[in-house]
């Protein structure tokens, strides 16, 4: 039990660092947004809300991923622990996520009615994540091949 409450306090303590870090940038780059603060699937969440935050979503969201990079840094920095943090910036990555969840329901279906195997196009790690776990749930199999940055998944019919 007490394990427990310790993860939950670290994962507290890794998203209050980000945010303070978080909260300094946009300071610097006279930006507003309002933080939250959460805890989901075992992982802190920082999610900056506000106007005009485009800019720190960047182009394919790589800029925001560069973010959520420095703010896992800086938890390291500051704690001596590699962070598994999430940072979402304007709602992007929830929307991405939901887009990404849906992609993978609807491959997953056209793997087990086909009866083939389907390659998709590369993804980031979080992407993967989330198309392996939609897949997984709608009953299809799935894996990882390639090698980073071009890593991608192949979605395969349930084994008969």
């Amino acid at each position: 039990m007490t394990e427990n409450l310790i993860r939950v306090e670290d994962l507290e303590r890794d998203a209050d660092i980000a945010a303070d870090y978080l909260e300094e940038l946009l300071d610097i780059t006279d930006l507003g947004g309002d933080i939250e603060l959460d805890i989901e699937a075992d992982r802190p969440l920082v999610a900056v809300e506000g106007a005009d935050l485009d800019v720190l979503v960047g182009e394919d969201g790589k800029v925001l991923q560069a973010l959520q990079d420095l703010a896992r840094l800086a938890v390291q920095r500051e704690t001596g622990e590699r962070s598994r943090l999430m940072l979402d910036i304007g709602g992007h990555r929830s929307a991405r996520k939901a887009t990404l969840a849906k992609f993978g329901t609807e491959t997953a279906s056209k793997a087990i009615k086909s009866g083939k195997s389907i390659k998709l196009d590369p993804m980031s790690a979080f992407e993967r994540k989330v198309v392996h776990d939609a897949v997984n749930a709608a009953g299809a199999l799935s894996e990882s091949e390639g090698e980073e940055p071009n890593r991608y998944i192949v979605v395969h019919p349930p084994k008969s």
